[in-house]
C-alpha cells in the first residue's frame, strides 16, 4: 500500500510539473524549430510543449481507426516496377475488407499502398515529417497529418495499426522494422503479423539472421525467427494477414 501511495504521489507530482511545463511553454514554441545538434543547457518548457501536443494529436488521430495496416518500404522509384504495384494491390484488398491504409505519406511504396486504399474507396492515412526539403504528400490519401520529430511519428506508426507489412527499403525502412520486432521480441506491444514482402530482397537478411545470430551467435532464440513472415505474393500476404490478425 505504501509503495502505492508513493508511485500516486510521484505520479501527482509529475503531473503537476508537465502542466507548469506546458502552461510556460505554449507560448513560446519559435515558429522555425532549430535542429537539436547538443543537449540543452537548460530545459526548454516550449519543446516539452511541442512534443506532448504532437504525441496528442498524433494518438487522437490514430484512435479513429480501429483496424489498420501499415506500409513501409522506399520512398524512392529504384525498384522493379511490380513491388510497387503489389503495394497497391494489397493495399486495395485490406482496404475492401475494412483496413485503414497508414503509410509515412510520401512516395514510393507509401504511395503505391495509399494508392490502393484510396482507389478502393478505404481510409489511406498519411503520416509526414516536416522536413527542410519539404517532402511531399502523395494525392492519395484522404487524412494526413505531418510531425516535427521522427520519434514521436515512429511511435504512431508503431500503434497505429494490426498488422505491419515491410517492402524493400533503405536506412528508414530498416530502422521501422527492427523498432516493431524489437517490440514484440521484448513483449511491450502484443505480438501482431509482420509481413517482409519480397523474398529476393529480404532472404539474405533473414538468412543471415538464422546463421550468424541464432546458429553462430546465439544472440537472439529459434522462436525469434517466427516473429516475422516472408512473402512474395499478394494474395500469400492477405491470406496470412486476415488469418492471423486479431483486433
Amino acid at each position: 500500500m505504501a509503495d502505492e501511495i508513493t508511485k500516486g504521489n510521484a505520479h501527482e507530482v509529475m503531473g503537476q510539473h508537465l502542466a507548469k511545463m506546458v502552461e510556460a511553454g505554449k507560448g513560446s514554441v519559435p515558429e522555425t524549430v532549430a535542429p537539436l545538434v547538443c543537449k540543452p543547457r537548460e530545459l526548454e518548457p516550449w519543446r516539452v510543449f511541442k512534443i506532448m501536443s504532437e504525441f496528442v494529436e498524433g494518438f487522437e488521430l490514430i484512435q479513429k481507426y480501429t483496424l489498420a495496416a501499415t506500409f513501409f518500404g522506399t520512398t524512392r522509384t529504384t525498384f522493379d516496377p511490380s513491388i510497387y504495384q503489389n503495394a497497391t494491390d494489397l493495399a486495395g484488398k485490406l482496404a475492401k475488407q475494412g483496413f485503414a491504409v497508414i503509410t509515412g505519406g510520401s512516395t514510393g511504396i507509401m504511395e503505391a499502398a495509399n494508392k490502393g486504399a484510396y482507389e478502393a474507396g478505404g481510409a489511406s492515412v498519411g503520416l509526414n515529417i516536416q522536413l527542410d526539403n519539404n517532402q511531399p504528400t502523395n494525392r492519395y490519401v484522404t487524412e494526413q497529418h505531418f510531425f516535427d520529430h521522427f520519434f514521436v511519428r515512429k511511435v504512431m506508426l508503431t500503434f497505429a495499426s494490426e498488422v505491419y507489412i515491410y517492402f524493400p527499403g533503405g536506412f528508414g525502412t530498416m530502422d521501422e522494422f527492427f523498432e516493431i520486432l524489437t517490440l514484440v521480441q521484448t513483449k511491450k506491444i502484443k505480438r501482431v503479423p509482420i509481413v517482409l514482402f519480397g523474398k529476393e530482397y529480404w532472404t539474405p537478411m533473414i538468412t543471415r539472421f538464422r546463421e550468424e545470430f541464432y546458429e553462430r551467435y546465439h544472440a537472439v532464440d529459434e522462436e525469434d525467427l517466427e516473429l516475422y513472415k516472408l512473402v512474395d505474393t499478394v494474395d500469400e500476404a492477405y491470406e496470412y494477414i486476415i488469418k492471423n490478425v486479431e483486433c
